[in-house]
């Protein structure tokens, strides 16, 4: 019994990632734009890029599919874990610690994409849409932050970071008093400090008043993007 349910984990954690993997912004971007936006802007295949390279459709495009990826690995952990239960020392594994380690492993999928080489994105779209599977409320209030923050300071950069910590921090209060699953906050923890590791090279550009805002178009002169800045 123990080893089925091991087997289990093991296996939503491999769909999550080979979900998150698909390339989305790449093929939305060279079915819209004909080119590789691995090659324009950040290099990376998020919504952000697709909209700099590819425009607002191709863009909304990527943030649905990219979001899908996430709600998508926690559905088919459901189905594939079901009622199992392990549990190890004063630790329990049950249902919604697979749907959460599908999540991660699709937000890895998405940052480290087996199909590029293990580079990829940044993985915001993909966090909120595997929130959105697990408490849609939750994911409803960081998408606000989200919203709000890239329309106060015109950086999607920032609007990420504060996005993922807004839902780490009303997460707080929602476990501690109203009985939220921990395993959601954990979630959250954990791909809040992915998705801030993921923006250390825009978080840098703002700090030195560099940062492209929203909307703001790559020139074509401008030179490709360095191997560090596409890790």
């Amino acid at each position: 019994m123990i080893a089925i349910v091991i087997l289990k984990l093991l296996l939503v954690m491999l769909i999550g990632y080979l979900l998150g993997s698909i390339p989305f912004g790449l093929l939305i971007g060279r079915h819209f734009a004909k080119v590789d936006i691995r090659n324009y802007g950040s290099g990376k295949i998020g919504t952000t890029n697709v909209l700099r390279t590819a425009g607002k459709k191709a863009a909304i495009l990527a943030l649905l599919l990219d979001g899908s990826k996430g709600a998508v690995a926690v559905l088919f952990a459901a189905l594939i874990f079901g009622r199992n239960y392990l549990v190890v020392g004063n630790f329990g594994f049950g249902l919604l610690v697979a749907q959460c380690l599908a999540a991660l492993s699709s937000i890895a999928g998405h940052n480290w994409s087996i199909f590029l080489g293990f580079k990829g994105g940044r993985g915001v779209a993909t966090f909120f849409g595997g929130l959105a599977a697990l408490s849609p409320v939750v994911a409803l209030f960081g998408g606000q932050v989200f919203v709000i923050g890239v329309g106060l300071t015109r950086f999607a950069s920032l609007g990420s970071i504060a996005g993922v910590v807004g839902t780490y921090t009303i997460l707080i209060p929602l476990t501690l008093l109203d009985g939220f699953p921990v395993e959601y906050l954990v979630y959250s923890l954990i791909g809040t400090i992915v998705i801030i590791y993921m923006h250390r090279d825009n978080i840098s550009r703002l700090l030195a008043g560099k940062e492209r805002r929203v909307g703001e178009k790559v020139p074509a002169s401008e030179p490709l993007p360095t191997e560090n800045s596409n890790r």
